[in-house]
């Protein structure tokens, strides 16, 4: 090879993203081949387009989900932006009783970022791909100036198929109807707290970021087809948010049992000392599951059977309300409304 030719492999340990690796010339192509083409390899991503063609199951509709990650910090007890952007569309998908199928990802890098660390990302999340067998098919990156961003932002997009006739929304839940959650709350949250440079505190808990859609699968072949109404992941807002979001949609209220909602210890000790409520604290491997109440003990079962699922507990029932509140049962008697979450006390959680 003349010298005229030869192209200097990228410096993974002691290199920085400069504004070339944005400019589509020859160190964007370099980043790509190095990078990302070789840790998210599939025969998809090889076709070399700016566009994946993909084949979709017959008899199926196609489901969509998009979704951006500037979490901060980066890497976190269990997890870091990487595996927790495959994990979080993948469950958007998921939650529609969809089987996951593809991905696309878009990186936005910041001038100066480390490619040690970058490295480190994009490894993280094809693994992340390739456990949840969901492949990563095609993408695009950009670089900002320095300053203009904040190391790594990461948008991704999902593609699934559900069974023509299946029907899984927000907008399905009736009153009567068991209300479940897959385990404890709030794990996400306190995990990413604990390392942010003006709240550290120690802590055991480790996010619980993790692809959904085996739980889900399996949840829905052990109950009759249409006994589960709704499945949503409560991130962002928690799972006070996520159930006010749900009642709206369908119309109805929801009474929780405070007695039945898994929290950990960890979990409750940090949060008081943050002044903080779990139940609005952010979760990235869990779902709540509104089903028929003839089939709740089923679902639990199914559920508690899957490694994601051994915490799962029936936490509350739907109700007849026009107004639309979420109540919770108290461990004192009395009853309280769980309300929206107000303002944004967890920022750049996911």
């Amino acid at each position: 090879m003349s010298k005229a030719n030869y192209v200097r492999p990228i410096d993974f340990r002691n290199g920085r993203v400069d504004m070339n690796h944005g400019a589509g010339g020859r160190a964007s192509a370099q980043l790509i081949d190095e990078l990302f083409a070789r840790a998210f390899d599939n025969e998809y991503l090889r076709q070399g387009d700016d566009a994946a063609l993909l084949p979709v199951p017959a008899g199926h509709r196609l489901v969509m989900a998009t979704d951006g990650h500037v979490i901060s910090p980066l890497f976190f007890p269990g997890g870091d932006i990487g595996c927790l952007a495959v994990h979080g569309t993948v469950n958007d998908v998921a939650m529609l009783g969809a089987a996951p199928l593809y991905l696309s990802a878009s990186f936005i890098l910041e001038e100066g970022f480390p490619l040690a660390e970058l490295k480190r990302i994009v490894e993280s999340m094809a693994a992340a791909a390739r456990e949840a067998g969901v492949p990563i098919v095609t993408g695009d990156t950009k670089v900002v100036e320095q300053g203009k961003g904040d190391g790594v932002f990461i948008a991704t997009t999902g593609v699934g198929v559900v069974p023509v006739g299946r029907s899984i929304s927000g907008r399905h839940a009736r009153p009567g109807d068991a209300v479940l959650v897959s385990g404890t709350i709030g794990d996400h949250g306190v995990a990413v707290l604990s390392k942010r440079e003006s709240l550290e505190f120690e802590t055991t808990i480790e996010s619980d970021t993790a692809a959904l859609h085996t739980l889900v699968a399996r949840l829905l072949a052990a109950v009759p087809e249409g006994s589960v109404r709704t499945l949503r992941d409560p991130t962002r807002g928690g799972l006070a948010t996520t159930l006010n979001e749900i009642a709206k949609q369908s119309g109805v209220g929801v009474l929780l049992d405070e007695a039945a909602i898994p929290i950990k210890p960890q979990v409750n000790a940090a949060c008081e000392l943050l002044g903080l409520d779990p139940l609005y604290i952010a979760n990235e491997g869990k779902c709540i599951v509104v089903c028929d109440a003839a089939v709740a003990d089923g679902a639990l079962e199914a559920l508690r059977s899957h490694p994601l699922g051994r915490e799962a507990a029936r936490i509350g029932t739907v109700t007849d309300d026009p107004q639309r509140f979420v109540q919770m049962a108290t461990a004192f008697g009395g009853r309280r409304v769980v309300d929206w979450l107000s303002g944004e006390p967890l920022p750049r959680i996911c």
